[in-house]
C-alpha cells in the first residue's frame, strides 16, 4: 500500500516534523624555562617561538607595570525540554572585564610590602600561564578553522567541510591529476576520515592507526592494538602532541603524534556496565576529548564519554537511553530491556558556546515499536551537550518511536546563514535535511534529499516496503556547507527495504542482535542510487541536484575557489561546480569510495585526498583501503 511518495526530483518540501625573589627576576627565569617545554611538547617552529617569547616579555613589561614597579597597568543548569519543539539554550553571559588601576602610590604599595610581592609574583605566574596555555593551544585553535590544513573529521569543529584553499578551481581541476597512493597492508573495511595536519595524514582501521606523508604517501608509522572485537572504526582527532581514536572493544587510547608509540588507554564501559563498542571518530577540544559508543542493535545503552586528554580519565559520561528518575526515562517502558542511542561518526561542537552535538541513532529492538511504547528519548535526537561537564543543554527529536533503523547518523553541520540565522543543519537515515534554529528551538524547515515512501505504513509479518530503507537515507557523512552560496551539501543513499516484522515480541539475550524482524534487516531492493542535492540553508529550497547511478556515502571538501568535491561507491571521484551542481571532473579510481574526502596544503601545493577501498557487507561493496592524493 503506498501511503506516501516524495521524489527528489519532483518535490522539495515536506511538512514540519517533529618566589620571594624580585618580580623581575621571577620574569626572566619562567620565561626561557616555559620556552623549552613548549619547544619539547609541540609542534613549534624554533624561529616562531623566539619571536613569540620576544613578544611575551615586550607584553609583560610594558602592559603588567604594576608587577614590575614601572606603571599602571590593566588588572583585569539546563534540563530536557518538551516535545517537539525544545527549546535553545540561554547564551551564556559575557566575561567581566576589570578597570584599570592608576596612581604611583598604589605602586609603591605593592611594591614595599610583603602582600604587595605576593601579588606581583601571583600576578606574574597568571600572565606567564596564559601565555603557556595559549602557546599550547595553537594548534587546537587552529583546528577551528581548516586553514592549510585539514585538523579534523569535517574540517573543522562546526563540521562545515569547507576550506580556504583555492590553488584547485574550477577552471583547471580538469588538469587534477594522482600525485601518490598508499595502498595499506591489510584486508579492512575502510571507512576513515583524514586528518591532515603540518604534512602528515591520520587515519584508522579497525585496529591499525596510520601516520602517511601527505605529499609522498610514504608511511610515517603504523600503531597496532590488538582488539578484542573487529569492525568500522571512523578515524581519529588530534591535538597538541597526540592522536586519540578509539576501537570496537571499547578502548580508546592515545597515541605519540611523531613516533605513534600508545602513551595510555581507557575502556569505556556503558551504562549499564557492559563493554561498549567504539565505531566513530574523536574530538578534541580543550583538553579533552569526547567519543560516542554504538551497539544498539544489542540493545546496549550507548553513551557519550568525555575524558582528560592528558591521562585518559574519563571525566563525565551522558547516558543516550535514560532510566530511573533521569528526564526522558518515563519515555520508555518499564520492567523490560531497552538500549539504543549508537553514535556512529563525530561530533559537532559550537566552540564558542562550549556545546556538543551529538548525533544519536535508533532505539533497540530496532523494528518492534510494540515492545517500547513511547518516544524513546534521546535516540534519533541531535543532543547538545555542555562540552566541560556533560550536562543536558537541550535536544531536538528528529524521529520519535523510531521503527525503521532510521539513525541520526551524522553530526550536523553547525552555521550562520545567509540571513544571519544560527543552524544546525542535521541529516540522517531518515533521508530529510533539518534546519534546528539555534535561537528558537525550532525546526525551521524540513527538506527530502532522497525518496521517501510509505513512511507512515505499519510494519507486518507479511512484509512492508518502505524508502529510504535500512541501507538508505545520509550515512556516516553529513551535510557540508559554503557560506558563499549559503548551500548545504548533502550526499545520500536512494535505496529501498522490503522487512518482515517478527510475529511475536522480540526477547533479549546479553551480545546478541536484538532486532525485532523476521529478516534481520530486510530484503533490499535491486535499485539503487545516490544523490548530491545543495540545500538554501535559509528558506529549505533545493538548488541543485545530482542523481548518481550509485548510492554516496563519502565526505565532502568544499573549496574557496567554488568546488565540492567528493566520491561514489563506483570509485568515482567527482568535482561540482557549487553553485551549479555541473560536473566539471569525473575521475574513477576503481575503488568505492566511503571515507574521507578531504583537501590541504602540503609542500606548498593544495591536495586532494581520498579514503577508498570500501568493504562493507550492508552496502553490497568489496574493496581494498587505499588513500590516493591528488594535485595539479
Amino acid at each position: 500500500m503506498l501511503i506516501a511518495r516524495i521524489d527528489p526530483i519532483a518535490d522539495a518540501s515536506f511538512p514540519d516534523m517533529r618566589a620571594r625573589s624580585r618580580p623581575g627576576t621571577a620574569i626572566a627565569a619562567m620565561i626561557p624555562m616555559m620556552a623549552t617545554t613548549m619547544s619539547s611538547s609541540i609542534s613549534v617552529k624554533p624561529l616562531v617561538l623566539r619571536i613569540f617569547m620576544a613578544y611575551l616579555l615586550k607584553a609583560v613589561l610594558v602592559t603588567q607595570p604594576v608587577s614590575l614597579g614601572l606603571r599602571p597597568a590593566l588588572l583585569s543548569n539546563p534540563r530536557a525540554r518538551p516535545l517537539p519543539k525544545p527549546r535553545a539554550r540561554p547564551a551564556s553571559e559575557p566575561d567581566k572585564v576589570r578597570p584599570y588601576v592608576r596612581g604611583s602610590f598604589l605602586i609603591k604599595i605593592l611594591m614595599n610590602s610583603s602582600a604587595g610581592a605576593r601579588l606581583v609574583t601571583m600576578r606574574i605566574i597568571t600572565t606567564v600561564s596564559l601565555a603557556s596555555l595559549l602557546v599550547f593551544g595553537l594548534q587546537e585553535a587552529r583546528g577551528q578553522g581548516a586553514g592549510s590544513d585539514w585538523p579534523m573529521y569535517a574540517g573543522d569543529y562546526a563540521s562545515t567541510g569547507a576550506s580556504p584553499l583555492s590553488e584547485i578551481t574550477p577552471r583547471n581541476v580538469s588538469k587534477l591529476k594522482q600525485i601518490c597512493s598508499y595502498k595499506l597492508p591489510e584486508v579492512s573495511t575502510f571507512e576513515s576520515s583524514l586528518v591532515a595536519l603540518n604534512g602528515i595524514l591520520y587515519f584508522t582501521t579497525s585496529d591499525d592507526t596510520y601516520a602517511v606523508d601527505a605529499s609522498g604517501c610514504t608511511l610515517k608509522w603504523r600503531a597496532h592494538h590488538q582488539a578484542q572485537v573487529h569492525g568500522t572504526v571512523r578515524g581519529v582527532a588530534v591535538s597538541g602532541n597526540r592522536v586519540f581514536r578509539g576501537f570496537r572493544d571499547g578502548t580508546m587510547a592515545a597515541y605519540d603524534i611523531n613516533t605513534g608509540e600508545e602513551i595510555w588507554t581507557t575502556q569505556i564501559k556503558e551504562s549499564d556496565g557492559g563493554t561498549a563498542t567504539i565505531a566513530a571518530s574523536p574530538t578534541a577540544w580543550n583538553g579533552m576529548v569526547f567519543i560516542g559508543t554504538s551497539g544498539a542493535e544489542r540493545a546496549c545503552g550507548c553513551i557519550v564519554a568525555g575524558l582528560d586528554a592528558a591521562s585518559g580519565r574519563v571525566v563525565w559520561t551522558f547516558p543516550l537511553v535514560p532510566t530511573g528518575d533521569a528526564p526522558g526515562a518515563d519515555t520508555w517502558p518499564k520492567g523490560v530491556h531497552v538500549g539504543g542511542g549508537s553514535v556512529w561518526t563525530s561530533l559537532t561542537l559550537d566552540a564558542e558556546a562550549g556545546a556538543l552535538y551529538v548525533p544519536a541513532g535508533n532505539p533497540g529492538p530496532d523494528f518492534s515499536g510494540a515492545y517500547r511504547p513511547g518516544a524513546n528519548l534521546y535516540t534519533n535526537s541531535i543532543v547538545v551537550l555542555d562540552a566541560r561537564t556533560g550536562s543536558l543543554r537541550t535536544f531536538y527529536q528528529l524521529v520519535p518511536h523510531d521503527v525503521h533503523d532510521w539513525d541520526q547518523s551524522s553530526a550536523p553541520a553547525f552555521i550562520t546563514t545567509k540571513q544571519g540565522r544560527k543552524r544546525a543543519m542535521a541529516a540522517g537515515k531518515a533521508g530529510f535535511l533539518h534546519a534546528i534554529d539555534i535561537a528558537s528551538g525550532k525546526i525551521a524547515w524540513n527538506t527530502p534529499v532522497t525518496t521517501i515512501e510509505n513512511i507512515d505504513a505499519p510494519l507486518t509479518p507479511q512484509g512492508t516496503y518502505f524508502c529510504p530503507g535500512t541501507a538508505g537515507g545520509v550515512q556516516w557523512n553529513g551535510p557540508r556547507y559554503w557560506a558563499a552560496t549559503n548551500l548545504v551539501y548533502v550526499n545520500s543513499v536512494d535505496w529501498c527495504t522490503t522487512l518482515k516484522l517478527d510475529d511475536k515480541l522480540p526477547e533479549f539475550e546479553p551480545g546478541k542482535q536484538f532486532l525485532g524482524s523476521a529478516n534481520a534487516f530486510g530484503e533490499k531492493d535491486p535499485r539503487k542510487r545516490g544523490w548530491v542535492t545543495a540545500v538554501d540553508a535559509d528558506t529549505g529550497t533545493v538548488r541543485w541536484r545530482y542523481q548518481s547511478p550509485a548510492p554516496l556515502v563519502a565526505g565532502a571538501t568544499i573549496t574557496a575557489s567554488g568546488l565540492v568535491v567528493t566520491g561514489d561507491l563506483l570509485g568515482n571521484i567527482l568535482a561540482f561546480d557549487a553553485a551549479t551542481g555541473k560536473v566539471l571532473r569525473r575521475i574513477a579510481t576503481g575503488q568505492p569510495v566511503g571515507g574521507g574526502v578531504i583537501t590541504y596544503q602540503a609542500g606548498g601545493k593544495q591536495r586532494i585526498a581520498v579514503a577508498a577501498g570500501l568493504l562493507n557487507n550492508i552496502l553490497q561493496t568489496k574493496g581494498e583501503p587505499v588513500v590516493f592524493v591528488y594535485g595539479l
